[in-house]
């Protein structure tokens, strides 16, 4: 089975509990409603966290939806921001029901479940950068990947909410967060430029330069700045 792929089992529990979800959430309720119906005998061997495996991989799947997307998509013209914000867009079209993300969203925001909620965006960053061709091996791998996450944690609480037409507002939301991240590396450039911050960036520079990508072996255990070519 490749890395991405998932176990036959799993995805039919999934398939099951994504229309109990709406009423009982990602719970063991609803857990025990999609084994009845799929009729697995030993659930826990694919699922030892019951209905948390079944939220990760309802995200994992819309990943991967959302590179398949992207992969079918001409791109060639775009800017490169312009990149960015289609590949959200195109993460948020591969959600088959917002509910569950909604309730997905609950069940990632207590306490014990925030380093899985955060990993799952990290993730999710990763994968939009990788797919749009980065090539970054050193800090710049992270700092892409922090702001992008936290552009599409504001950008899926903002759709959430959103009852405008089409998702119109939400289109308007991706933009403005896109040119916020744009405006700050403008202004990050001006200052590593200036020589008046050359006591403070110098050194600064040297120590990042000491920070190299993950490995692809390890990159899965991260949890979840982008520059404009044109």
């Amino acid at each position: 089975m490749s890395h991405n792929a998932i176990d036959p089992t799993k995805a039919a529990l999934l398939d099951a509990i994504l229309p109990h979800v709406a009423f009982d959430g990602w719970s063991p309720k609803a857990f025990q409603l999609a084994v009845q119906e799929v009729g697995a005998d030993n659930p826990a061997a694919v699922c030892p966290r019951g209905a948390v495996d079944l939220a990760i991989a309802f995200h994992r799947r819309g990943d991967a939806a959302m590179v398949a997307a992207l992969a079918a998509s001409d791109l060639s013209d775009m800017r490169f921001r312009n990149k960015v914000a289609t590949a959200i867009r195109l993460r948020l079209a591969a959600v088959p029901d917002k509910e569950a993300v909604r309730r997905g969203t609950t069940l990632f925001a207590v306490p014990h479940m925030a380093a899985d909620g955060t990993k799952l965006i990290w993730g999710t960053a990763d994968a939009i950068w990788t797919a749009l061709g980065d090539t970054s091996q050193d800090a710049n791998w992270y700092s892409k990947r922090m702001t992008l996450s936290a552009v599409y944690a504001s950008v899926v609480l903002y759709w959430l909410g959103d009852d405008s037409l089409d998702g119109q507002a939400t289109d308007a939301f991706i933009d403005r967060r896109i040119d916020d991240v744009m405006q700050f590396e403008k202004v990050k450039a001006q200052v590593k430029a200036n020589p008046l911050f050359k006591p403070l960036t110098g050194p600064l520079g040297r120590i990042l330069a000491g920070v190299k990508a993950p490995s692809h072996a390890v990159r899965d255990d991260l949890p979840g700045i982008w520059n404009d070519p044109q």
